[in-house]
């Protein structure tokens, strides 16, 4: 009870230290939506309060934490022990099981290390795509350059809804506005973001074998 309280604290005085603890919540295994944090945010910004550019900015660093916590968490537990936690008490407390965990590890191993971006725009699988990236030792560099663009590209839209509501819809509906939209929009992104993978795929099928000439 005192956890939610705090968080509904942190909800109440939005600012850049609070954006960035709850992002990073919400990016590690412990259940919170983003969604409930950026738009708001944004919406403070196009009143005047924040500024929009710091708010995606240390929301993406807020996601990047609770990533990296996933990551290193997974990196020297290993899979019998994550598996375990997520089929423990602590794992039902935090929404996550043996199933979520598996769709995530099945997710990193179709696509490879871009998941870690595609997998931070698809819904259920976002706050738990660092875990798998752990559990193969992933490149840390690569890892947070992903990272920080797939929470980056996803901050990037919740802020843009948020800040644009502001003039147009009243402080009491933006959620319902935003949980609409973002649900929307994250399935656009995540056909882009295929396309991408896609194309990164045809040109490593595509791309010519360097040949060294005879003198």
């Amino acid at each position: 009870m005192e956890s939610v309280q705090f968080i509904e604290w942190c909800l109440e005085n939005l600012n850049y230290w609070t954006i960035t603890l709850l992002m990073a919540i919400e990016s590690s295994f412990i259940p919170f939506p983003s969604e409930v944090v950026i738009p708001p945010a944004a919406y403070k910004a196009a009143e005047g309060e924040l500024n929009i550019f710091l708010v995606v900015f240390f929301g993406t660093l807020g996601a990047l934490i609770g990533a990296m916590v996933n990551y290193y968490l997974a990196y020297f537990l290993g899979r019998p022990i994550i598996y375990k936690l997520a089929n423990s008490r602590l794992g039902r407390i935090c929404l996550i099981d043996e199933h979520k965990v598996h769709t995530a590890e099945a997710f990193f191993i179709k696509r490879g290390a871009l998941s870690t971006f595609v997998g931070r725009l698809v819904p259920a699988v976002r706050q738990l795509i660092s875990l798998p990236a752990g559990l193969a030792k992933m490149k840390l560099s690569k890892f947070i350059l992903y990272t920080t663009l797939g929470a980056g590209a996803w901050n990037i839209i919740l802020a843009a809804i948020g800040y644009s509501l502001h003039s147009v819809v009243p402080k009491d509906q933006l959620m319902s506005k935003v949980n609409y939209y973002s649900s929307e929009i994250s399935w656009v992104m995540v056909g882009i973001a295929v396309l991408i993978v896609l194309y990164f795929v045809y040109r490593g099928f595509t791309k010519p074998k360097n040949t060294s000439e005879v003198l």
